[in-house]
């Protein structure tokens, strides 16, 4: 029989936006446990730009050796194209959406920059009623790694990052800070802290103060006129949406006991100086989860978090995607197209 074809982006090398290329791929074979899912949108995160690179940031021992060509991309939203026969549950025409195989499959083992994907039936959800592909796309990576941070972890993988468990603390009547809030992670973290009950300092550039505000934050700081760490004390909570090496200077904003949660850790040099604080820094690695994510689309499905979108370009444009989230300042997220 002929191998059926579909459309991808693909690449046959590591490099910058332009190793991107549009064109017929073959299409994924289903397997045990397995639904094919044809994607009507596929949200960017990080991890897609880092991979695209060849994962340059990480020590070389964990750098990917990989066979080309590449298709990137974890977060879909979609409709059931096909069901493998041991799946249940899950049915030809379901809307779903999911992030796909992360982190079991970040070095290329997603594959969602295409028309089809297939994906474990335990990492799909249905697809929030209330919002349309793209919002749904734009979701899973971004929230989940959120509500992995602060609400609830949701698995007992070993944590490569760090040897003791992370865990989160408790929200309510606390004070949090979001630095880099009005980003893919930022504005989720923004909305939870504040359905969760916390007094919630946003820090972003001037221009994402409205959006902000909206979205539940109390207070708003622009790092571009005042450097948060010079003004803030007595924090409960940092939630470094940005991380790296700049995060040791919020240990000076928490309070003895706080606690300080960069969501990208590698860089960070403070440990010493928290112990001397008595503040506790810790981190996780996001894992796919389709119950999660059914349980988060509901606060989707209803309003209660709110998908914020930065820009949206046909598949065919992944290249023009990357080139626009190079330019970084994000609101929300960049989201590819069936179109």
């Amino acid at each position: 029989m002929p191998t059926q074809m579909m459309k991808a982006i693909r690449q046959y090398e590591f490099g910058g936006p332009d190793v991107l290329r549009y064109e017929d791929a073959p299409m994924p074979s289903l397997k045990a446990g397995e639904v094919l899912v044809r994607v009507h949108a596929v949200g960017l995160n990080p991890p897609d730009w880092y991979l695209r690179e060849g994962y340059k940031s990480l020590p070389p021992e964990w750098q990917p050796q990989l066979d080309f060509p590449l298709i990137l991309g974890t977060d879909v939203s979609g409709v059931v194209a096909a069901v493998a026969d041991d799946v249940e549950g899950v049915f030809v025409g379901d809307a779903v959406y999911s992030m796909v195989r992360f982190p079991d499959g970040m070095f290329g083992e997603s594959q969602a920059y295409a028309e089809y994907v297939s994906v474990p039936a335990s990492h799909i959800a249905p697809k929030p009623a209330g919002i349309d592909h793209v919002h749904a796309a734009g979701a899973p990576m971004s929230l989940l790694t959120a509500w992995q941070f602060m609400v609830e972890l949701g698995h007992n993988e070993p944590n490569p990052l760090q040897s003791n468990p992370h865990q989160p603390v408790p929200l309510e009547g606390r004070t949090v800070l979001v630095n880099g809030a009005a980003g893919g992670v930022g504005h989720f973290a923004v909305q939870l802290a504040k359905l969760k009950g916390a007094h919630v300092i946003a820090v972003a550039s001037g221009r994402h103060e409205a959006l902000l505000r909206e979205l539940g934050a109390d207070e708003f700081i622009d790092y571009t006129r005042t450097p948060p760490e010079d003004v803030v004390h007595d924090i409960d909570l940092v939630i470094d949406a940005l991380g790296g090496p700049t995060t040791d200077r919020f240990l000076r904003t928490l309070k003895r006991g706080g606690a300080l949660f960069p969501i990208y850790p590698l860089g960070f040099d403070g440990a010493e100086e928290a112990s001397k604080l008595g503040v506790t820094v810790s981190t996780t690695q996001v894992r796919s989860s389709g119950a999660q994510l059914a349980d988060i689309g509901r606060l989707l499905d209803d309003g209660t978090i709110q998908v914020v979108v930065d820009s949206v370009y046909p598949l065919a444009d992944a290249r023009k995607a990357h080139e626009r989230a190079a330019r970084g300042h994000l609101q929300g997220k960049i989201v590819l197209t069936d179109a």
